[in-house]
C-alpha cells in the first residue's frame, strides 16, 4: 500500500467512525445552536481544496447569523460579540469542526493537512505559497499543533509547506496526538495581535 493509499484509508477509517461516534453529540449541539440564534445550524462556506479546487465545508455555526457581513468580517478575536454563547463553547473545545469528517468521509478533507482557506486568500498566495495545495486540506495540521490562528498568515504558510515537503504517516500521528492537547487547552485559538489573515485594502 503506498502513501497516498494508506492515509486515504487512515482517512475513510477515522472519518467514518468519527462521524457515527460523533453523530448524537453533533445532533445535541446543533439543537443548541438553533434554540439559542435563528438561522441554519450547519454553517457552510466555499474553501478552497487541493490544487486550489473549490468545495463546501461543513461546521456547526458558532455565530450569529450573517456574521461574515457584519463588525470585521471574517476577522474573528476573543469576545466578539457575533459569537453566541453556544458558539463559544463549541469553538473553546473545537466541537464546531466536527462536521468537516463528512467532508473528510466525501474526500474533500483528510483528518491530517493545512486548514483550508478561502478563495480570495488563494488568489493572494505567491507561486511558492501555492504549493500548500498540493494536498488535500485537514482537519488539522502543522501550523495548527504549532501555534494556530496566533500565527502570523507567512508563518502559518510557511509551516503548513514544511508539512507537504515532509508529509508521512508518522507525521500525521504525531499531529493528531499534539492536536487533542491543544484542543483541551484553547492555545491559539483566536489570532490576538499578531495572528491570522488580514484582507486587501480597498
Amino acid at each position: 500500500m503506498n502513501g497516498a493509499t494508506s492515509k486515504r484509508a487512515f482517512d475513510v477509517v477515522l472519518g467514518l467512525l468519527g462521524s457515527v461516534v460523533t453523530a448524537p453529540i453533533v445532533a445535541i449541539l446543533a439543537l443548541a445552536v438553533r434554540l439559542e440564534s435563528p438561522g441554519h445550524p450547519i454553517y457552510t462556506q466555499t474553501r478552497a481544496g487541493r490544487d486550489g479546487e473549490p468545495f463546501q465545508i461543513y461546521k456547526l455555526r458558532t455565530m450569529v447569523r450573517g456574521a461574515e457581513f457584519t463588525g470585521a468580517g471574517l476577522a474573528i478575536q476573543e469576545g466578539d460579540d457575533r459569537i453566541t454563547r453556544v458558539g463559544g463553547l463549541l469553538r473553546r473545545y473545537s466541537l464546531d469542526e466536527l462536521p468537516n469528517l463528512w467532508n473528510v468521509v466525501r474526500g474533500e478533507m483528510s483528518i491530517v493537512g493545512p486548514r483550508p482557506t478561502l478563495p480570495i486568500q488563494v488568489e493572494q498566495y505567491t507561486s511558492h505559497q501555492r504549493g500548500r495545495l498540493a494536498v488535500k486540506p485537514g482537519i488539522t495540521g502543522w501550523a495548527q499543533v504549532n501555534g494556530r490562528a496566533s500565527l502570523p498568515w507567512p508563518e502559518r504558510i510557511e509551516l503548513d509547506l514544511w508539512y507537504v515537503e515532509h508529509r508521512s504517516m508518522a507525521l500525521d500521528l504525531r499531529i493528531v496526538a499534539r492536536t487533542l492537547g491543544n484542543v483541551l487547552s484553547g492555545h491559539g485559538l483566536y489570532k490576538g495581535e499578531r495572528g491570522g489573515w488580514h484582507p486587501p485594502a480597498a
